[in-house]
Parts: structure tokens; sequence; C-alpha cells
């Protein structure tokens, strides 16, 4: 299993709405907004990286309203 972990920059206004939309990605299992240099953190629990990818930069990203993702992969 590979844990991730996508910090989301989101157009002004949108975090409500992005939240939601992230959150009903197959493989996330959660994601919050936060304080800070990012919006919202989500974290995705997934069998591969190239499932992170996928859910990176495919479909996040392709979620209109998201201008920028970071993504981290645990190492433990």
């Amino acid at each position: 299993m590979v844990t991730a972990f996508i910090m989301v920059k989101a157009n002004t206004g949108e975090a409500d709405r992005l939240r939601d939309s992230i959150e009903s990605i197959d493989g996330v299992q959660s994601a919050h907004i936060v304080a800070g240099d990012v919006d919202i953190i989500a974290k995705a629990n997934v069998e591969t990286p190239a499932a992170v990818k996928e859910i990176a930069a495919t479909q996040i990203q392709g979620v209109e309203g998201v201008e920028n993702t970071q993504t981290y992969i645990a190492m433990d």
C-alpha cells in the first residue's frame, strides 16, 4: 500500500467545493482545508506509485479551480 499526501493550491473562494470534489476521487481517503501555503491537503491510499500519479496529476489537477499540486509519498 502506498500512502501519499497531496498539497492543493486552490483558486480563491473554491476550497469548500474542491475539498468535496477531491474527497469523491477513488483512492482519496480524506481531504482537509488548511491554513498556510496550500489550501487543501488530501491523503491517498492506493496500491502503486502509478496510482498516486493518476490521482494527483490527472484527477486532482483536472478539477476546475485547482491551481497547483505537490505530492509527497510517505516512506513508512
